[in-house]
This record gives structure tokens, sequence and C-alpha cells, in this order.
């Protein structure tokens, strides 16, 4: 009743998008991850000299478990980096540590997408569970507007996945530019290197979007298929 073939044909072009994204990232990290940087600083050396630099001295670095689980806390003020990122040298490791530090930085300076998006999130992670009820409810009971009302929560998450994207961008530009104007990042290839790892990071936030557009296109027209009928 509410995933049918028409979801697939709607949902498949983001589920390809996701999956080559996932592959592109893996396989940049991977290759870049083996790439040492000149500098033979680590990432949480990077980061430390980031902080000092841009003067953010309130913000703390910690260690966290995983892999690519890097990410900056704007709460706590805590930029947390994986064992190896944090401890690696490499080119893709300086490139992930730099651009978490981009969004402490976007913290500092109030970057309004990066608060618009904080100010979202509750709205959306009750959205996300809510959103599915409301639509299999109204469905099922034949009750169209709150049918609607459930679309609209993953509208929502359609226009927080399209606010994420130039918080992202705008942390990897960032971070471009402090490795290479501070000397951690010192060849061309080197930058070569960290333009890879985040432009194909940058990739899984445009799926993200793609995805949850697609899903938010198959409700609307399951709902106005209805509506006519």
């Amino acid at each position: 009743m509410f995933f049918n073939s028409s979801y697939i044909l709607y949902m498949l072009p983001g589920m390809l998008l996701v999956m080559f994204t996932s592959w592109y990232v893996k396989s940049a990290y991977k290759k870049w991850s083996k790439v040492p940087a000149r500098s033979q600083i680590s990432g949480y050396e990077a980061a430390q000299r980031l902080i000092n630099r841009a003067g953010l001295y309130d913000v703390q670095i910690e260690a966290i478990r995983g892999e690519m689980t890097d990410h900056y806390d704007p709460r706590s003020k805590t930029l947390r980096l994986s064992q190896g990122v944090g401890q690696g040298t490499s080119v893709a490791s300086l490139a992930i540590a730099a651009h978490e530090l981009g969004h402490a930085i976007q913290d500092a300076e109030d970057y309004f997408p990066l608060k618009a998006r904080a100010a979202m999130v509750p709205m959306v992670n009750l959205g996300s569970n809510l959103g599915w009820i409301l639509i299999m409810a109204g469905l099922f009971f034949n009750w169209i507007n709150i049918a609607w009302l459930g679309v609209a929560f993953f509208a929502g998450g359609a226009l927080f996945a399209l606010m994420t994207l130039p918080v992202e961008f705008d942390a990897s530009a960032r971070a471009k530019s402090l490795l290479a104007e501070t000397g951690i990042i010192q060849t061309e290839k080197e930058q070569q290197g960290v333009n890879k790892v985040l432009n194909a990071a940058a990739l899984t936030y445009v799926a993200a979007l793609v995805t949850a557009i697609l899903q938010l296109l198959y409700y609307t027209s399951l709902l106005s298929g209805r509506r006519r009928s």
C-alpha cells in the first residue's frame, strides 16, 4: 500500500547515488590516507594549530571511536576526531581535521546557515518518526489532511538537507584555504588530495538531499492521486 513499484521507481536514482557516493568517499579516503603530508604533523596537531590561529581558545579536541566519525559539537565547543584522523599524518587526515575545524570557525562567527540548521534539528528528529506515522494513519483511515501533515514533516527533512549544503561546502572551502595558508599542506599534489577527499565527502550531502526530495515527491504524488480518486 505504501511501498510499491512506483516507490522503487521514484527512489532508485537516490539509492544508486547514495551507493556511488559511499563508494567514492571510501575510495578517496583510502587512497589519500596512504599519502603522507610533507609537513608530517598529525590531525590533532593540525587542528590545534588552526584553533590557535583562529583564536578559538574555548574549543577542545577529543578522541572518538570509529572511522570517519569526526565531527564538531557546537553545544560543548568540542572537536571530536577519530583515531585514524587525529593520529594520522596523511593528506586525508589533515583534510578532515581542517574541515571539522571549519565548522568551529563557523560557530564562532555565528554563520547563519549553521545556526539555522541547528535550530531545525529538534523538528527534524521529531518529523523523521512522526511523518511516517501520520502518512500511514492518514492513508489507512483515509484522513488525507493528516497524511499531508506527515508530508509536511518530510518537507522539513528535505529543507534540513538543503540547509546542510552551504554549511558543508563552506567548511570545506575554509579547510582548503587554511591548510594552504598555514603551510600544513605544501605541495600541489597534497592540495589535489585535499580537494578529492573533501569534494567526495560533500557528495554525500548532495545524495542525502536528492533522496529526501525524491521521497517527498513520491508521497506528494501518492496523496495527490488519492485526492483525485
